[in-house]
């Protein structure tokens, strides 16, 4: 018998405040409203992206620190760079938290 494979999981996301569901009754949108509802998804899209290179940041941030602390087993150039970005890239996360939240 063939093996079944599982059903894939459906991809759900969350819904932001300003998402509408649409009304198959309204009268088409105009123009502007779809230039604006497209641009409150643009900035929304970029978010997300800000969001996750933040979160990669602080993976970096983290190996680096590992990297610096891992002794002789690491190149000196190597660990002295790893240890800069471990104390920089921290605050470089924080100010693009910063950023966000004001645009948000």
């Amino acid at each position: 018998m063939p093996k079944r494979t599982p059903p894939a999981q459906p991809d759900l996301r969350l819904v932001q405040a300003e998402a509408e569901v649409y009304d198959l009754m309204r009268r088409p949108e105009s123009t502007a409203d779809r230039v604006k509802r497209l641009q409150l998804e643009a900035r929304a899209l970029a978010v997300e992206q800000v969001e996750a290179l933040e979160a990669v940041l602080m993976q970096a941030a983290a190996m680096a620190k590992e990297i610096a602390e891992g002794g002789d087993a690491y190149p000196v150039g190597a660990r002295e760079i790893a240890g800069r970005l471990a104390s920089d890239l921290p605050s470089k996360s924080e100010t693009l938290k910063a950023i966000v939240s004001r645009v948000i």
